[in-house]
């Protein structure tokens, strides 16, 4: 039998790939569609012949395997295949979106140009990645499918990025984590929102990771009996109703998991809902809600569910078309269970989003569901706004994307949807801009509130206006949408540019005064220092004088010893050439080219006090412009974010550790009140393990006692130390490090 070359077990890989990709294609499949889908596929084959990823393997293999994704795992169509089997051609290869629109149709060219755009606004230099979600929303704008598309593009090069460098997968994962798994999640992308989450935390916290991953392994095979017990009266009774149905164990994701360790303080042992059940119901549409209703009834008198915890979004669709009933019930052994109840179409529609909403609607025109154009519309408001303060947006826009929601009414009827929290003022200004700036209260259910009173699902709110007023600082802290706030801010910073002029003066003189050059750079600097946020706040608040020339001078001290007691202790390899410009190819097996580069000072950077990272601890820092290089620990939410903001600005780093040189770390202790407890805690540390005590509080109520200390340690195996001493104290209940002096107080 003759040998099979490498080239030809290529050849046939592929083809594998593409018979995969016809056979996970369920929507539309008429001899004209697959005919048009195979001339995709040979004129992306011919195009990235010569090309290979960084795996060594064919490139071929990465469209082909965007476009399975797009068609399996989210329900997409033939343009949307098409266009995802070409989305790299115009930017890799010859082939212009002219010779796209010519061979198949504008639609295609539309959507190809726009995931383009995308890349390269995410692979320049020149560009911070704040800037990447306001383009991306544009061109979700334009077409829902270039984000889908672009969701099943970042979610295979997630999948495959094992190879990539340490600070190139810190950049793509934390822009994932921050960007593209929210607007998965705001588009009913429930399953790969979650895998863009794990992979994400995968690559950002490996160890932490795996040690999570590994324990929820072991304990999934414990509860196996757990679960065949507990769900056996369930399957008995549900049969009985004469409807088929499923019951599916719902592991919870490492990331949620180690989200809720960290928010609630606790270790992993003592996380109780690590897993849950889901009732997928087989229904037509007309009798599903009924048979879900039946299928809770059913599961209520089994087990006392609990009523804080139920959850109606069949009633009420969430604004992504999610719908389910969620609730928890306690098991025969006293342990709490989280059940979804749905039916296998709402099923769909929770794992696939719209694309199987459009599916189940029988549109394959794509039109967008009333839900989606209103949070479109709402998001296009948003953009219109050109604010250089796009770090903002993306803050506010994020925790819109992952609230839950209410449902309130006007007093014509119509429902609003918006996200838990949201007051009159958010209700206001989600009608109209103008209602929003003069609004001064409401009435809901016939009775008068003010503009900052929470609104509950089921309110009818009419909005009470008056021309005397106008929006000031105090209500950002009434409001927490998006639009909200970005309509605040235009309102303020119209009233405000009046004074550039005025303040722009003021600040020259001052900078001349103290001997210092009046450049961007230096302005960055006293605006973090002052925590102010844009140039026209700057030159206001030094019009009306709050800002002063003492406020610039304490903007910019030099402590002594800093730049000596840095060197000492961390050291950042890799840093020296610096590429400050230019364009860097991202995409795995494409070509780089020519960059101007410069050496940094590698005495200019700072430890953030947002973390306080010691020896041990797993860093990464970040170059900005005009500031000292920032070193955060990889877990650390606010290195998160200025990552996503700008990728391109990693710097490896690594630890330089000095004999004699200590750091401050911070632990809170739970425990109960007994006399001499703080003895004990100052003895482990001052005299057994020789660490000093910087500080420390202490609250005792009802027989429990909260201690809060700062300590000076070298690193982190000896800070673990003491908190395994710490906890083997008999009074001790619970040991957590924190990041924040802020947190002990």
């Amino acid at each position: 039998m003759p040998r099979i070359s490498k080239k030809e077990k290529e050849r046939r890989e592929i083809l594998r790939s593409y018979r995969k990709l016809i056979e996970v294609w369920h929507t539309r499949k008429e001899i004209k569609d697959k005919w048009i889908v195979r001339k995709a596929f040979r004129v992306a084959a011919d195009a990235h012949k010569d090309m290979r990823r960084k795996t060594g393997e064919p490139f071929i293999y990465h469209p082909l395997s965007v476009a399975t994704i797009a068609a399996e795992e989210i329900g997409l169509g033939r343009t949307s295949i098409i266009s995802a089997l070409l989305h790299d051609t115009v930017e890799d290869t010859d082939l212009t979106l002219n010779d796209i629109e010519l061979m198949f149709d504008a639609d295609v060219a539309r959507i190809i140009d726009g995931l383009t755009k995308i890349d390269e606004i995410s692979d320049s230099n020149s560009t911070a990645q704040s800037e990447t979600l306001k383009k991306v929303l544009f061109t979700l704008i334009d077409d829902v499918r270039v984000i889908l598309i672009k969701l099943a593009d970042r979610l295979h090069n997630m999948r495959t990025m094992d190879i990539m460098p340490r600070e190139k997968q810190m950049k793509v994962a934390s822009e994932t984590l921050y960007i593209y798994a929210p607007l998965a999640n705001r588009l009913g992308l429930y399953a790969i929102k979650s895998e863009l989450e794990e992979l994400s935390f995968k690559y950002m916290q490996p160890l932490v990771y795996e040690e999570i991953r590994s324990k929820l392994d072991e304990k999934s095979k414990e509860q196996n009996a757990f679960y065949k017990v507990f769900c056996k009266p369930l399957s008995t009774e549900l049969e009985k109703l004469d409807f088929s149905f499923e019951l599916k164990r719902n592991r919870h994701t490492t990331y949620s998991i180690w989200k809720k360790m960290r928010e609630s303080e606790v270790s992993f042992e003592e996380i109780n809902d690590s897993e849950g059940i889901d009732v997928i119901v087989n229904a037509d549409r007309v009798d599903e809600k009924i048979k879900c209703w039946s299928a809770y009834s059913v599961v209520s008198t089994i087990y006392k569910p609990n009523a804080k915890r139920l959850r109606d979004w069949i009633s009420t669709p969430k604004a992504n078309g999610y719908e389910a009933i969620h609730t928890t019930v306690m098991s025969n052994t006293g342990q709490w269970v989280d059940m979804h109840i749905r039916s296998k179409r709402m099923d769909e529609i929770a794992n696939k989003g719209y694309a199987a909403y459009w599916k189940y609607r029988g549109d394959s025109s794509m039109e967008e569901d009333a839900g989606l154009d209103n949070w479109l519309k709402r998001t296009r408001e948003l953009l219109v706004d050109e604010d250089d303060e796009t770090i903002d947006f993306i803050n506010d826009f994020k925790s819109n994307l992952f609230s839950d929601e209410i449902f309130v009414f006007t007093p014509t009827g119509e429902i609003k949807n918006l996200p838990l929290g949201a007051t009159v003022l958010d209700f206001a200004y989600s009608i109209h801009t103008d209602l929003g700036n003069h609004c001064i209260g409401a009435n809901i259910n016939h009775k008068l509130v003010p503009v900052d009173y929470k609104l509950r699902s089921g309110d009818q709110v009419t909005v009470i206006r008056s021309k005397l007023s106008q929006p000031n600082t105090d209500w950002y802290k009434y409001v927490v949408t998006a639009r909200s706030k970005a309509r605040i801010k235009v309102a303020i910073k119209n009233k405000r540019k009046k004074f550039r002029d005025e303040g722009e003066e003021k600040l020259k003189n001052g900078f001349k005064q103290l001997n210092l050059q009046f450049s961007k750079a230096n302005l960055n600097i006293l605006m973090k220092a002052q925590k102010i946020n844009g140039l026209v706040d700057l030159y206001y608040f030094a019009a009306i004088e709050k800002l002063t020339s003492k406020n610039i001078k304490e903007s910019f001290p030099l402590p002594e010893g800093w730049g000596g007691w840095l060197k000492k202790n961390i050291r950042i390899p890799y840093l020296s050439p610096r590429t400050i410009s230019g364009k860097e190819e991202d995409k795995e097996g494409s070509k780089t080219s020519e960059k101007e580069e410069t050496t940094l000072d590698t005495l200019d950077y700072i430890v953030e006090k947002c973390c306080n990272p010691i020896p041990g601890d797993d860093v990464i820092g970040l170059y900005l412009p005009g500031e000292p290089i920032q070193i955060h620990r990889t877990g650390c939410g606010r290195a998160t974010q200025l990552m996503s903001y700008y990728g391109k600005d990693i710097v490896k780093t690594k630890w330089k550790q000095k004999e004699g040189i200590t750091f401050l770390a911070n632990i809170k202790l739970k425990a109960a009140d007994k006399m001499g407890l703080l003895s004990v805690v100052a003895s482990i540390a001052s005299n057994d393990l020789k660490i000093n005590i910087r500080n420390m509080y202490l609250r005792s109520s009802e027989g429990l006692t909260d201690i809060s200390l700062s300590v000076y340690v070298p690193n982190t195996q000896i800070l673990n130390k003491f908190i395994q001493r710490l906890k083997k104290i008999k009074e001790v209940i619970k040991v957590t490090r924190v990041d924040k002096i802020e947190d002990l107080v």
